[in-house]
């Protein structure tokens, strides 16, 4: 069971299953039209990160990195106290904005479509989208420490929708 997690947080996570637990724990603040803005170095954990988000929407099929498919979609649940079927339907869309050349390039594959959609939109290399993210996103950042561990920092997204 997760606690409940509040926004701002700084984490530091020792292990690749801490980052998918914390995941898996902010999956309980997100609802319908929610977007992750994950950011990050290569190997950093972004995916597992959001593997864990979906395993906290009780999505069932495998998540896997959408590096060349850019989208991937998954069938979730939002995570409510009543009994499972109780629980309400959402897409889940993993997206990966690596080989995407900017907001255009977002845009021209209907990106907009999808994150101001009714699903949850995870978007890795989100940093690479500046003027997609929009202010109400959560962003997660994530750092390699030196001694190989990763400081995990949650906040909302500046609202002028440059960097921080």
């Amino acid at each position: 069971m997760c606690p409940q997690i509040s926004i701002p947080l700084v984490y530091i996570s020792k292990e690749a299953e801490e980052t998918a637990a914390l995941g898996e724990c902010l999956a309980s603040r997100l609802e319908k039209g929610s977007i992750v803005a994950l950011k990050g170095p290569l190997g950093a954990g972004k995916t597992c990160f959001a593997k864990g988000i979906a395993s906290g929407l009780d999505v069932l099929e495998e998540v896997t990195s959408p590096t060349y498919t850019i989208v991937s979609e998954y069938l979730g649940f939002i995570p409510r106290e009543q009994a499972a079927e109780e629980k309400e339907p959402v897409t889940v869309y993993h997206i990966d904005a690596y080989r995407l050349k900017g907001d255009d390039d977002f845009s021209a594959l209907g990106g907009e479509e999808i994150i101001f959609g009714k699903g949850i939109s995870l978007i890795e290399w989100s940093e690479l989208l500046p003027l997609s993210i929009p202010p109400y996103a959560i962003e997660v950042e994530i750092e390699i420490n030196r001694d190989n561990t990763r400081t995990i920092r949650i906040h909302k997204a500046p609202e002028d929708g440059k960097d921080r």
